[in-house]
């Protein structure tokens, strides 16, 4: 075979070659092309997908209309234990901390300089008494004189004078008597009211002055005050200054965030507002029999003054905020999130109250909030109920088959 006809072999096997690949690549071409034609609607890569959320429909509530405030409890009578006598203090006559009753002993003071005094005052007495008597029989003597002229007019008025003083005198003395067994009976320092003992601030021994050591305090704890405040705003939202009137209930939180079981009710509020702080100051009182509250204990107040009627509530998690206040998502009826501004108020429970911004049946959006963009399409599922299921995914066309059929052709 000679080089010419060679070459011309090869050139047609090489254009023969070309040919079939370059058709190889438009039908490749075609078949792509037509692949993307049959993507089904939304799954695109430009379509947005619609996100699942819960909803819950709001329908209008009523609630109390209420605010709270930081509060104290303190004891109903909180009392100083003082002496009233000076002395050896000699005896502590109570446990410390433990619960005492009105007229209960709890400390003695050396009586022996008191009883003295009373055995003197006793002497004193008696001696008065003698001196009354005596006068009195020199009066007598004097007046059957007066009478037969043996003595003057002088020295019967000094005798009735002289048992006049006699008497007064006497009167002192039994004063002086009665201050002596007072004293003596200050001796024993005896609880004022019923209640709980504080720590005793002497120790056995110690020297107690009259009307000014203090020995210990008891604290009567049922009931109990609580002591609270609330600004002008607070008191703008309870429908202004408050009285023992228009307070229906008062409601304690206790520490660990429980309602204390026992309700209360208001025993004093201020006629005016403080200057410096520019509250009201309150205070209610409370049965505490069981002993649940202790004075000095910081709690939470809550005062209710009637009810609001057409709120709505919404979780914490359904109110978000901007720059323009406080607003939520809503469903509407092509399934898409759409921003409504709302009016809130207070807390009730965990929930949000929702004054204005809200209609009967409108559907809020409790969770992904974070995700959600305005008119974002949702697939929405009422709170409480079984989400719906997925549609199966279509299957995909079989393009294997037709690319190996193009090829073998």
């Amino acid at each position: 075979m000679s080089s010419l006809d060679f070459s011309s072999q090869y050139f047609h096997q090489y254009r023969y070659a070309m040919t079939s690949s370059a058709v190889l690549i438009v039908m490749l071409i075609m078949l792509t092309a037509c692949g993307k034609g049959e993507t089904p609607a939304g799954q695109g890569p430009g379509a947005m997908m619609a996100m699942p959320v819960t909803v819950v429909e709001v329908q209008p509530s009523t609630v109390p209309i209420s605010a709270e405030a930081v509060a104290q409890t303190e004891g109903a009578k909180e009392v100083e234990i003082r002496a009233r006598v000076g002395g050896i203090l000699l005896k502590r006559l109570y446990e410390e901390g433990a619960p005492v009753k009105a007229g209960q002993p709890m400390f003695l003071i050396d009586p022996v300089p008191y009883e003295i005094a009373l055995s003197q005052s006793r002497a004193q007495l008696a001696q008065q008494q003698a001196l009354i008597d005596q006068a009195k029989r020199e009066q007598e003597r004097l007046k059957g004189l007066l009478e037969t002229q043996s003595v003057s007019q002088r020295e019967y008025d000094n005798a009735v004078s002289d048992e006049a003083v006699a008497k007064a005198a006497m009167q002192q003395a039994q004063a002086n008597l009665r201050e002596a067994e007072l004293n003596l009976s200050y001796t024993t320092v005896t609880a004022p009211v019923s209640g709980i003992s504080g720590r005793f601030q002497f120790s056995e021994g110690a020297l107690i002055t009259a009307n000014t050591s203090l020995l210990t305090t008891v604290v009567q704890l049922s009931p109990i005050w609580v002591r609270f405040s609330f600004s002008d705003n607070e008191l703008a939202q309870l429908g202004g200054r408050l009285t023992e009137r228009d307070v229906k209930q008062v409601t304690l939180i206790l520490p660990d965030g429980s309602e204390y079981q026992q309700k209360g009710k208001l025993n004093f509020a201020a006629s005016q507002i403080d200057p410096l702080l520019g509250t009201q100051q309150l205070r209610a009182t409370f049965d505490n029999h069981d002993q649940v509250l202790l004075p000095g204990q910081f709690v939470r107040a809550r005062v209710t003054t009637g009810q609001r009627d057409g709120v709505f509530l919404l979780p914490q998690t359904a109110i978000s905020s901007s720059d323009q206040g406080k607003f939520v998502y809503v469903v509407n009826e092509k399934n898409e999130a759409t921003i409504r501004p709302v009016v809130v108020g207070d807390w009730v429970g965990k929930d949000w109250v929702v004054l204005e911004g809200l209609n009967a049946g409108d559907k809020v959006i409790v969770d992904n909030i974070i995700k959600l963009r305005p008119g974002a399409p949702v697939t929405p599922t009422v709170a409480g109920e079984k989400p719906a299921e997925a549609e199966p995914a279509q299957p995909a066309p079989e393009k294997s088959s037709q690319l190996l059929s193009t090829e073998q052709a």
